[in-house]
């Protein structure tokens, strides 16, 4: 069963990470993914790692669906409308955008105030990771609404409930996260009386190719790495599959504007990780805050 098959979708920012494996799920349900970035096998981005859309691409068909890789880089908005111009051409349609662009390079300046932070470093943050997805949704969204049912799902870090009242350890990304979390807002406003849904979503603890590496460790031996509380993570794949069961949900709906978590989708679709674990990285946080007790990470899986 392919329940995407006859689906358009483009993933922003596809290169590696929650993106990667959003796309390559989102193929394994048979869509035809079209996947953007900036590092391709011939060039990078200031990210500088070996992760490439075609890569992704590669990944996708091997998958089941079809990828088409395109280099672009969504903060200029010619190369943006040049992309939704030639999936309308292509295809036709498009029924499901994912803004995953993040772009950090390098650490955030970790507990520093605004005034101690690195403007210039800063404001690329902001650029990188909320102009991009404005400025994608401006162009791609008049394409997804010609289609009943389209879907726009807003990337971010932690869900709303858990973000309201807790400092995320850095002015800039503090607030470039709560910029994301209201455009899921709004866009689930906007978008609500053309039969069309957004949602906010997060992975938790995700093993990312960089935390992977940053540990030491790989995806087939990640329980090595000695890191306290890296026993609730999960894999790219498991918010991928989150992605592919809202867009085949015909009552998706019910999720407009909506913050919801990889591991509050796994319970109520009944889908897994790779190793067959359902983790739920928020609420094993959320617990740890209230007890002095270490908690037990495998009691989350």
């Amino acid at each position: 069963m392919k329940p995407l098959a006859g689906k358009v979708a483009l993933v922003t920012g596809g290169s590696r990470a929650a993106g990667r494996g959003i796309a390559v799920q989102l193929g394994a349900a048979g869509a035809t993914v079209y996947v953007t970035g900036r590092t391709t096998r011939t060039s990078r981005s200031e990210m500088n790692r070996p992760e490439t859309i075609e890569d992704t691409a590669e990944l996708i068909d091997q998958a089941g669906g079809h990828g088409i890789a395109v280099p672009v880089d969504h903060l200029e908005p010619a190369q943006v409308k040049g992309l939704i111009d030639r999936i309308e051409r292509e295809q036709g349609a498009l029924h499901i955008l994912v803004n995953d662009i993040w772009g950090q390079f390098g650490e955030p300046e970790w507990d520093k105030t605004v005034w101690e932070s690195d403007l210039e470093a800063g404001l690329r943050l902001l650029r990188l990771g909320v102009d991009t997805h404005a400025i994608t949704s401006h162009f791609a969204l008049p394409l997804l609404i010609k289609s009943p049912g389209g879907l726009v799902i807003e990337m971010t870090d932690g869900t709303n409930d858990y973000n309201a009242d807790r400092y995320r350890v850095s002015f800039f990304y503090d607030v470039a996260k709560g910029a994301v979390s209201r455009m899921a807002f709004a866009l689930a406003h906007e978008l609500d009386k053309h039969d069309a849904t957004a949602v906010l979503l997060t992975p938790g603890w995700l093993r990312s190719e960089a935390m992977l590496e940053g540990f030491g460790v790989t995806e087939s031996n990640w329980r090595d790495a000695k890191v306290p509380g890296f026993g609730i993570s999960e894999s790219p794949s498991y918010v991928g599959r989150a992605v592919a069961a809202l867009a085949a949900d015909p009552d998706v709906r019910r999720w407009n504007g909506k913050s919801i978590s990889s591991g509050e989708l796994a319970k109520l679709y009944n889908f897994t990780d790779l190793d067959g674990s359902q983790p739920d990285a928020w609420q094993y946080l959320l617990d740890g805050e209230a007890t002095e007790d270490p908690l037990d990470a495998s009691a989350y899986r």
